[in-house]
């Protein structure tokens, strides 16, 4: 439950050793970069670094002829190989040289291949004709003209049946179009041809063809599967390329990832002076743990000086955010980064929602059967998708399986722990009993756990607004002293008088544990100010001061009220999760009872049906009580996250 201290860190030094410093940031994989002009107030002189990134622009070209060659390729560990920039350029120049030329060694093969096959395909509808293309086109006297046609064009030449040079040879039939010849003798060949196009007849170019259609296609066939020989090595040398300078490839790869990363990360910086003298500044945030490393590293680097401060005394600049939490509360960051990171003096929540989450979990789905599958499901769902919900999953699971162990319930089955229970405790029936006579004590229970809560979120904002040196809103707030002593001797009161009978409320406790607290909260601004050593702590106009809080206050009380009421849903949903089970044991007799093949066949769906619906029901309203009833009184979430510049994360993004 805490967040891991940050250092702000501002690099001053020579031009000529810019790149070195920003190795070592890079490579400690640690290192935040911020905008100069966020730590300098004063950068008249500055200039913005303004050198273009020639990595990024040959890692662009990289990329697109490894996706054009369909290779996708990852980042490999680069710490033990280094290069040179003409060494890097080269490389790439090549690998690009070289990917390209094969690829359009495919290309331009294919593009053969498709235009043999489309030969072929076209000369196949006049294999029927065993005449001599070549002599066939060679006439004098007649103009042979091949295509094809609709189908139901062919009615139509009934109505030319006195022409005797309007005549269609048909040689085969391709769905909607029929595919063949006709001859025209020289003299009539516009007339002919002007009665066939009127049919829609489209012709096709068989110039090429030699010899009968048959002995065409034969050869066409051969040279195609010639074709296809020749594009099977060269993408046998395009494997054979990648088993042997792949791995190399990658790590030129990586390297040029890596410088791409590097130098983006001067654009964040400034140069200042002129000439050859020219200097650079460069400034960010690094965890205090990897501080002691970097500094030896930037130690050996000629003309580089640094300064160093603690993030508590740079607030004003919003330090980032790094999470350090145990391996119980770790999964939850998810919900903490949906809501909104803490700032760097703030409270952190993960460990408190890590507990309260689970337990509010495990209470509203308590069935020890159904626990076991849905922390099984979260298993699989962060082994093998890599969610990050499955990881909060397993826990909530496991909480509800021992929620099920008290409440008795085993996939619905109410009875199925008594035996556990008559050999461990004596008892002769389970400890509560949810659908029966402990209802009334579920619901009150649920009460309490809520009043309980939403005082330790009240307590947790006393802690956080010290922490922040926020006096105010830590001694007058409606979530401060002031408000855990309201809220909590109203609860205190009513358990008092209603439950034990012990006259609570008298004119002692009234005007110290309720008048008083509320007049503190009531006036929390003018008092927050006085507080702050304020001057002018007075509100202006005390008549609009009075009428507007006097509405907030009474919106306090509306949300001590409705905050509390909110916890009744963990009851209820006690109480749904039997109910429903017993759904699917009533629709079971239907069915013929448990022994029966259908009502195994309803126990089954019917707890599947069950554990996916109230699963989802289950982790929204948990989600709810934690986001309204319990963060909005302690927790702002208005950090920034810590994001270092690393090789994974600009790939990623």
């Amino acid at each position: 439950m805490s967040v891991s201290p940050m250092k702000a860190i501002s690099v001053i030094g020579i031009q000529k050793y810019f790149d070195k410093v920003i190795d070592v940031l890079g490579n400690s994989q640690a290192f935040q970069p911020e905008n100069v002009t966020t730590f300098y107030s004063n950068t008249e002189n500055f200039v913005n670094f303004s050198e273009p990134n020639r990595y990024a622009e040959m890692l662009s070209e990289l990329d697109n002829s490894l996706a054009v060659a369909k290779l996708e390729p990852e980042l490999v560990d680069i710490s033990d190989f280094s290069c040179s920039d003409t060494e890097l350029f080269d490389y790439c120049s090549k690998a690009i040289q070289s990917l390209d030329s094969r690829v359009a060694k495919v290309t331009d093969k294919e593009k053969e291949i498709e235009q043999c096959q489309k030969i072929i395909e076209q000369t196949s509808h006049f294999v029927g004709i065993t005449l001599d293309m070549n002599r066939l086109q060679s006439c004098e006297y007649i103009r042979p003209r091949f295509g094809k046609m609709p189908v139901e064009s062919l009615r139509y030449l009934d109505r030319y049946d006195d022409n005797p040079y309007v005549m269609f040879v048909q040689t085969s039939v391709d769905g909607e179009y029929v595919w063949g010849t006709y001859m025209a003798p020289v003299d009539n060949a516009e007339d002919i041809d002007r009665i066939f196009s009127g049919m829609l007849f489209e012709k096709c170019d068989i110039s090429e063809i030699e010899g009968t259609p048959e002995e065409y296609v034969a050869k066409k066939e051969q040279e195609k599967q010639q074709l296809e020989k020749e594009l099977e090595a060269i993408r046998n040398e395009a494997v054979d390329f990648k088993a042997q300078n792949y791995d190399e490839l990658l790590l030129y790869y990586t390297k040029l990832n890596q410088k791409t990363i590097y130098q983006n990360m001067k654009n964040y910086a400034m140069l200042y002076n002129k000439g050859e003298n020219k200097s650079f500044v460069l400034c960010g945030w690094i965890p205090e743990e990897n501080m002691a490393e970097i500094e030896k590293k930037l130690k050996k680097i000629k003309s580089v000086e640094w300064e160093i401060d603690d993030a508590l005394n740079q607030l004003e600049k919003s330090p980032p955010i790094k999470l350090k939490n145990s391996w119980f509360s770790r999964p939850y960051n998810f919900y903490i980064e949906m809501y909104g990171v803490p700032k760097y003096n703030e409270v952190d929540p993960t460990f408190f929602v890590a507990i309260t989450y689970t337990i509010l979990f495990g209470a509203m789905f308590g069935d020890f059967g159904h626990g076991i599958v849905l922390a099984f499901a979260g298993w699989i769902m962060y082994k093998f998708k890599e969610m990050k919900v499955g990881k909060v999953l397993i826990p909530c699971g496991i909480c509800s399986s021992i929620f099920g162990l008290i409440f008795g319930s085993l996939f619905g089955f109410e009875e199925a722990f008594n035996g556990m229970y008559k050999a461990l405790f004596g008892l002769d029936e389970k400890p509560i009993e949810v659908m029966g006579k402990d209802i009334i004590t579920v619901i009150l229970a649920s009460v309490g756990v809520g009043v309980f809560l939403v005082m330790t979120a009240m307590c947790l904002n006393i802690y956080s607004s010290l922490k922040q040196k926020n006096y105010g809103s830590a001694l007058f707030g409606s979530n401060g002293i002031a408000g855990l002593v309201l809220y909590g001797s109203v609860c205190a009161g009513i358990v008092c008088t209603v439950v034990f009978d012990i006259p609570f409320f008298n004119i002692f406790t009234v005007i110290l544990l309720i008048i008083l607290p509320s007049v503190l909260i009531f006036m929390a601004e003018p008092f927050g100010e006085l507080v702050k050593g304020e001057e002018h702590w007075k509100p202006e106009k005390w008549g609009e001061y009075c009428t507007q809080s006097g509405f907030e206050m009474f919106e306090v009380i509306l949300s001590y009220l409705s905050n509390t009421m909110s916890f009744l849903r963990v009851g209820a949903f006690v109480m749904v999760h039997a109910g429903m089970m017993q759904v699917v044991f009533t629709l079971i007799e239907l069915v013929g009872g448990v022994g029966s093949v259908g009502g195994i066949i309803t126990l089954v769906l019917g707890n599947l049906f069950v554990i996916a619906l109230e699963g989802l029901l289950v982790s929204i309203q948990t989600l709810r009580l934690e986001f309204y009833e319990m963060f909005s009184r302690f927790y702002s979430g208005s950090g920034r996250p810590y994001t270092p510049v690393t090789l994974k994360l600009m790939r990623n993004s």
